[in-house]
């Protein structure tokens, strides 16, 4: 994951730390030791650790929101809503430490700013899967096919099997997730 300029390796490094040991236990100085700068050269980019999070968020989510925008383009047919299942599991796994990040850290993600854009975010993705008259419980089918693709990126790793098959099953899954909503409606 070792991207070339310092500003993204300022994200990278913090990144794994806030993994490691949480964002709250992570300071400014253990990240400029890690990456074995001066904190002043780590404050030339970044003043805080807040800002190096959003910085993280706003590079790691750039595909969620063109997706979100693609989406929104689309005629909404069953094909566009399986393509945006599609699109939405290779974002997320490029994506895959910034959701672990979150996952592992969600009380200090609901206290920061980048919550509540995830949030909508994600309120904005899943209703592009569904239509406004579509029953409860396929509305439930529609949202539950994005998180068959979060819980497949998480989870999965502890299954045994091929990781390219995994990620097929768990594709397939979603798919048919929205399949049998839009069967149903």
């Amino acid at each position: 994951m070792a991207r070339g300029n310092t500003r993204q390796r300022i994200q990278d490094v913090a990144l794994e730390l806030f993994a490691e040991q949480g964002y709250e236990k992570t300071s400014l100085r253990e990240i400029a030791e890690r990456l074995d700068v001066t904190k002043a050269a780590l404050y030339y980019h970044f003043k805080t650790k807040e800002d190096i999070l959003i910085g993280i968020f706003q590079d790691l989510t750039r595909p969620m929101d063109e997706l979100i925008d693609w989406a929104g383009k689309q005629p909404r047919t069953i094909e566009t809503k399986r393509e945006i299942v599609r699109r939405y599991q290779v974002a997320l796994l490029a994506a895959a430490p910034l959701f672990r990040f979150m996952q592992e850290n969600q009380a200090a993600v609901r206290e920061l700013s980048v919550g509540l854009t995830f949030k909508e975010r994600m309120m904005a993705l899943t209703g592009l899967l569904y239509d406004d008259d579509f029953p409860v419980k396929e509305k439930v089918r529609c949202v539950s096919a994005i998180f068959t693709l979060h819980a497949g990126t998480f989870f999965m790793p502890n299954v045994e099997g091929d990781p390219e098959e995994k990620h097929e099953a768990v594709l397939e899954v979603a798919l048919d997730l929205i399949d049998e909503a839009h069967r149903a409606s």
